[in-house]
């Protein structure tokens, strides 16, 4: 193809994209000046890989890596590349790197700001065959695995040697933990065992250029010049591509308790946040809340049960856990914790989990709010951090803000104990007029009471508009300067994080 045509073809190729970009995406983004993929680097990235570990141009097959689950992002890509090795992605990286060919880096593609499908033509990485486990020290508890292990598959293995993953997530049976740790994923272990930040020990990357950057320590302590790994902890793919992980992993608790509990207001809900830091302290593993909307949702829509049954009054819940090593005295512990809650009042109603099943239905009606949603139309989702007192301030706020819109359902739920409150809206479809009342004011009344536009999902494609309104200008220009200086071709994930370098 001669350069004149190829220039035409990209010109045509970039004003498509972006016109159906921010259709589709509600974005603002402009195509960069990439490669378009043609069938010369489809040949190579044949002969590399194999052709069973190349989709091209074939629209059934590449829907699932255009387009996340949730419906709200799409993608254009027409080359989708599963190497199985770190050397197979150290010469992909290599090849695009040289022709200036676009990359979206693609795990288990659970995620909920457009971080992981392409928002043009990027071409998409996915991990999936490379999802071995290594190696398990059962004296220290760290794992060593590829990035395309399954999250829900790490901790089968786990719970065999007697240990488990240090994180939950709603999407375990799915997501990877390539993905889990480019994104920092929280979940709901995040009160017992902290972020990625301490669980990750090393990493494994592949650099821009191809080249492997080698950080795959098992040793907890290694203090020697900068912590390279971090960079790539939370980076979202926009600096290189995790191919290894070594994980800290803590022991499977021997006594796991859990309650159910309803108080009559947010306020209260804060009051028995309160206690059980004082009661429980050492077993406290988790203190998630859902208010009456979201439970409502999910019973309503999934055919799930309320364990406290229907309740004429409207209450918000929370479900507790405690992890520990010993059955009766934690069991006593949170019997007598329940016994405080009930003689001050601040806890109107709850139960005990008597089993596995019933501590099964729990969880589900807890991590079943998000699929409900799904099932039930459009969700406009909101990942924030802001002072646990302000919570429910922020839901009723946007309650106020939408209340006259038809068919628009607001609920509020989310890791109390960590600040992280998951706002989400649920409309028939999604639409400008209902993202422009949302938009960016929900940012800047996070931003107002001093939190965080994201507390665990990522920037994505979602909020790179929104992260350039509310970061510090300085550390913005730190950011960038990263970014160039490890990518400067800027083929890594594109759009995300940043509008633009």
């Amino acid at each position: 193809m001669s350069r004149a045509l190829e220039t035409v073809r990209h010109a045509a190729t970039r004003a498509l994209y972006r016109y159906v970009g921010h259709r589709r995406c509600f974005g603002t983004f402009e195509r960069g000046n990439f490669k378009v993929v043609d069938e010369k680097d489809v040949s190579y990235f044949k002969q590399l890989l194999g052709a069973g570990s190349v989709v091209y141009q074939n629209a059934f097959d590449l829907e699932a890596y255009n387009r996340d689950w949730l419906g709200k992002y799409r993608g254009n890509s027409s080359l989708v590349l599963k190497p199985k090795s770190t050397d197979e992605v150290s010469h992909v990286l290599s090849y695009c790197h040289e022709h200036s060919i676009a990359l979206a880096p693609q795990g288990g593609n659970t995620g909920l700001v457009g971080g992981s499908v392409p928002v043009f033509d990027e071409v998409v990485l996915s991990m999936s065959r490379m999802n071995s486990i290594h190696a398990f020290d059962e004296i220290s508890g760290v794992v060593e695995c590829d990035a395309g292990c399954v999250l829900e598959d790490i901790d089968q293995f786990l719970l065999q040697k007697g240990y488990t993953v240090p994180l939950d997530l709603g999407a375990k049976g799915s997501c990877q933990i390539g993905g889990n740790v480019a994104t920092n994923a929280g979940g709901l272990r995040f009160l017992r065992y902290g972020s990625l930040h301490g669980s990750v020990l090393g990493l494994e990357v592949v650099l821009p250029s191809g080249e492997v950057l080698d950080q795959n320590t098992s040793v907890r302590k290694d203090n020697t010049g900068y912590d390279l790994k971090q960079l790539f902890i939370g980076s979202e793919g926009t600096l290189g591509v995790i191919t290894k992980v070594a994980l800290m992993c803590p022991q499977e608790p021997k006594s796991i308790h859990l309650c159910y509990l309803a108080c009559p207001t947010f306020s209260l809900v804060t009051e028995v946040l309160k206690l059980a830091k004082k009661e429980l302290g050492e077993i406290l593993a988790a203190f998630e809340y859902l208010d009456q909307e979201s439970v409502d949702i999910a019973v309503d829509t999934l055919s799930l049960r309320n364990p406290l049954g229907i309740n004429d009054e409207r209450m918000y819940y929370i479900v507790l856990e405690t992890r520990g090593s010993h059955h009766d005295h934690d069991a006593e512990k949170v019997e007598q914790f329940l016994e405080l809650c009930m003689s001050k009042g601040v806890v109107s109603d709850g139960t005990i989990a008597q089993d596995a099943t019933q501590s099964k239905a729990i969880w589900e009606l807890r991590e079943s709010v998000t699929e409900a949603l799904r099932v039930k139309g459009a969700t406009y989702k909101y990942d924030v951090s802001v002072p646990i007192y302000q919570m429910d301030d922020v839901v009723q706020e946007t309650r106020e803000r939408l209340r006259n819109q038809p068919d628009c359902l607001v609920v509020g739920y989310g890791h109390v104990a960590d600040n992280n409150l998951h706002l989400n809206i649920s409309v028939p479809k999604y639409s400008d007029a209902i993202r422009d009342m949302l938009e960016p004011w929900i940012y800047a009344k996070v931003t107002s009471l001093g939190g965080s536009i994201s507390a665990e999902h990522g920037i994505g494609q979602m909020k790179s508009a929104a992260l350039a309104q509310t970061k510090p200008k300085n550390a913005l220009h730190l950011m960038r300067d990263l970014k160039k200086t490890i990518d400067p071709k800027g083929i890594m994930n594109p759009y995300k994080i940043f509008t633009t370098l």
